[in-house]
């Protein structure tokens, strides 16, 4: 089935029944390696590692006596999954939970790993928190390369802006800039995108004007930032990488890819638009 197909078939843009009845058949799982494949890459040859960081602040169930039970939930889906999850069916999937018994805490936790690591074909790691116990703001470190003066032109995806200079470098950038759309409703997706590299300098008005040049771009978060990483990895040839973006969240979930040459470890940083 071609991406095309597989999107049309998915919650994004249809009308959906609200279930508030437990049921893991509503995740709906969407190929990797579509993109891979449309950028010219194989599984094999892939340039990063990481993960996707989901968290869920609309978490809820009913207790044995039918009394409420509220949390927020942080879902690691890995880089070396099969598919990615479609945020609606991710959506539908948790509010399912919202009218369902459970002996405890962590039958839920069982329930959420088991289900998602199914829909994912791969890994998946949950933790469950008490809404009194969630982290503070935090902010990307480096330098924010938004207040350069540049002028824009390209608002669909132009490596050809990305060049480099010939003195090697290891630093740290970071833009509030980053916008793209989702691919079938057309909803504006909103981040802050966070660049670390070793190796030859980069341009930064060249990187910033690439970085806005996704603003009329309908794609995943997980596919935006994957392609960011292999147009940087391909044209500015870094000795190392990492790509991490923070996007805003929609309907109580954010999701957040962050892709690297070299580690899928990361801390989840969330940020004031978050």
């Amino acid at each position: 089935m071609k991406e095309h197909d597989v999107i049309a078939c998915s919650p994004l843009g249809q009308g959906t029944e609200y279930v508030n009845s437990y049921d893991p058949n509503l995740l709906y799982p969407i190929a990797r390696d579509v993109n891979w494949k449309q950028q010219g890459v194989e599984r094999k040859d892939l340039p990063f590692v990481g993960v996707d960081i989901w968290n869920a602040y609309e978490m809820s169930w009913l207790n044995q006596r039918g009394k409420p039970e509220v949390r927020l939930a942080e879902f690691k889906v890995f880089a070396d999954s099969e598919n990615i999850i479609e945020s609606k069916s991710f959506k539908l999937y948790l509010n399912s939970f919202n009218l369902s018994k459970f002996s405890s805490e962590s039958e839920v936790k069982e329930r959420l790993i088991e289900d998602l690591s199914a829909a994912a074909g791969g890994r998946v790691e949950v933790r469950i928190y008490h809404p009194d116990q969630a982290p503070e703001f935090g902010q990307f470190t480096g330098f924010c390369i938004d207040n350069h003066d540049v002028e824009i032109t390209q608002y669909t995806p132009a490596p050809e802006l990305l060049t480099t200079g010939e003195d090697d470098i290891e630093e740290v950038l970071y833009s509030h800039l980053l916008k793209s759309n989702c691919p079938v409703t057309g909803q504006p997706d909103w981040a802050t995108l966070g660049i670390s590299y070793c190796g030859k300098e980069i341009d930064r008005e060249g990187l910033l004007k690439y970085i806005i040049s996704y603003r009329e771009h309908g794609d995943f978060h997980e596919q935006c930032v994957e392609n960011i990483f292999m147009h940087i990895w391909e044209r500015c040839k870094p000795q190392s990488l990492n790509v991490y973006a923070r996007y805003v969240r929609r309907g109580g979930l954010d999701i957040n890819p962050f892709r690297s040459s070299d580690s899928e470890d990361i801390d989840n940083l969330r940020l004031s638009r978050q």
